[in-house]
């Protein structure tokens, strides 16, 4: 059985750890492309001054447009040509960090979220868009960023439900991961770029990756509620630095090289609700948990357990939590038959999926979250 395991050449995480940037970047050279919001540059601009004189370094700034598109990824391509960059460095949120993964295509790349709202930072694959937002497809590299760096005074200043958000897309980890070993099914992990046209053979999933996802459930069960009150408060407290680990690395390890399953697949379908539009992606994940643990009638213990931790630091429970106070059966059904197109990762399960189970699991998901909201 061939088996893959992919993560980031180094992860790091601290107070300040900005002001250790400019080190980085002379593992590779001078200068470094800096594809960043001007709101996240100004944010941190001070830090990224200080570490630029420390280190002897230069950030050639990209005036990134915000998208994630084909036209930027070229035009920002050849930026760095003409400025000779020596590594690229997406720093912010994720269409940043997705746009720098495909201008660096697998090397000499640094990753700095200013969030911590998805487990997309360590991984290899990013999501491009047509340049008025619209889906196009996915990439693929060779290789993970060569540095994960996370300024933990920054994510501790970054609105709440951001963190809140990563929590949602973390909660996941685990159950997908769980149903994907359980099935045998491939993961992300075995995945490098030019693998669709069938370069190189499907992977299985680690058992390293599997008890990373499952250490990804238990930190944010533990710490969750403290690392929220500690965020609310803009605060650096060990339980808000664990958050911050289990949120990036121990989800974004977990999902990459222990697979994904139903939960995403929903959450995917869910994105056809226009009324589900202002809801983020973690949240959109919190509720299609909970969708996946009806699907496959996980003991009711466990069903509790996710419904109490997402109420308890305020994910969604239901489809009105997410803006969607109706929903008619045409609509439940475009929702289910996205969620079920070949191609989605809902066929990692370990059972045949149908349209019908779907339909069926939201509705009994969206049913459960209402009465017990209203019971608590």
């Amino acid at each position: 059985m061939r088996k893959a395991f992919i993560s980031p050449t180094k992860y790091v995480q601290g107070e300040d750890e900005l002001l250790n940037l400019g080190y980085f970047v002379t593992t590779f050279g001078k200068k470094a492309l800096l594809i960043a919001h001007a709101d996240d540059v100004n944010r941190v601009k001070d830090k990224l001054d200080k570490t630029a004189e420390t280190f002897d370094i230069s950030f050639v700034e990209s005036n990134f447009h915000g998208e994630a598109s084909r036209v930027e990824v070229a035009r920002l391509q050849k930026v760095a040509e003409e400025n000779n960059c020596d590594c690229v460095i997406g720093l912010g949120g994720g269409k940043a960090i997705d746009t720098a993964k495909c201008v660096a295509e697998g090397h000499n790349l640094i990753i700095v979220p200013t969030i911590v709202a998805t487990d997309a930072p360590t991984s290899h694959s990013a999501v491009l868009y047509t340049e008025d937002g619209q889906f196009d497809d996915y990439a693929y590299f060779v290789q993970s960023p060569s540095v994960v760096l996370i300024d933990t005074v920054v994510i501790a200043n970054a609105p709440t439900r951001f963190l809140v958000s990563g929590m949602g897309d973390a909660l996941s980890t685990y159950f997908e991961a769980r149903a994907t070993h359980n099935s045998y099914s491939n993961v992300n992990a075995g995945l490098p770029c030019g693998a669709r046209e069938g370069v190189c053979p499907p992977a299985k999933g680690t058992n390293t990756a599997l008890a990373l996802a499952k250490l990804c459930y238990e930190t944010i069960l533990e710490d969750g509620l403290k690392a929220k009150e500690a965020s609310d408060n803009n605060v650096v407290t060990p339980a808000l630095e664990n958050i911050i680990e289990a949120n990036i690395l121990l989800s974004g390890l977990g999902f990459e090289s222990a697979g994904l399953a139903a939960i995403h697949a929903i959450h995917d379908g869910l994105t056809v609700l226009h009324d589900a539009h202002g809801a983020t992606h973690g949240e959109k994940v919190a509720f299609s948990t909970i969708c996946q643990l009806v699907l496959e009638n996980a003991p009711k213990a466990e069903l509790y357990e996710v419904l109490d931790f997402a109420l308890s630091i305020g994910l969604p429970v239901c489809l009105a939590d997410l803006g969607v106070k109706e929903i008619s059966d045409a609509e439940l059904t475009e929702v289910a038959e996205k969620s079920c197109i070949p191609e989605e990762s809902i066929h990692s399960m370990p059972f045949p999926i149908t349209v019908d189970q779907v339909k069926a699991a939201i509705i009994v998901a969206d049913k459960m979250g209402q009465e017990y909201k209203n019971h608590k």
